[in-house]
């Protein structure tokens, strides 16, 4: 399956727009994690254990939207935005990937 940013797929042709669709993903930051990024904050340099959680985060979500896409019949997927949001008291993290549901030939 092709995810992209791009409005069109070079080469391909869209034949049919299925709607818009989305993967979201919710997920916890443990305590460990938390104690590990306050060190980082305090000390500086980069939190390792929050970048891990966050590529993971946005993994599943293009991976839910590409299952997504694969319900309504499309082949691809186009205009793809991610959007990241921190909830609640700053311990849980929301990935939200959404683009158009194509099919191309």
């Amino acid at each position: 399956m092709i995810i992209t940013t791009t409005p069109n797929i070079e080469g391909k042709k869209i034949t049919e727009y299925k709607g818009i669709i989305f993967g979201e993903v919710i997920t916890g930051i443990n305590f460990v994690k938390d104690i590990a990024a306050s060190l980082t904050n305090i000390f500086g340099g980069r939190s390792g254990s929050y970048e891990g959680e966050l590529i993971k985060a946005r993994e599943d979500a293009l991976r839910e939207l590409e299952k997504r896409a694969e319900m309504v019949g499309a082949n691809a997927v186009i205009g793809v935005d991610i959007d990241y949001e921190v909830l609640g008291q700053g311990n849980m993290l929301m990935v939200t990937a959404s683009g158009t549901a194509v099919k191309v030939e």
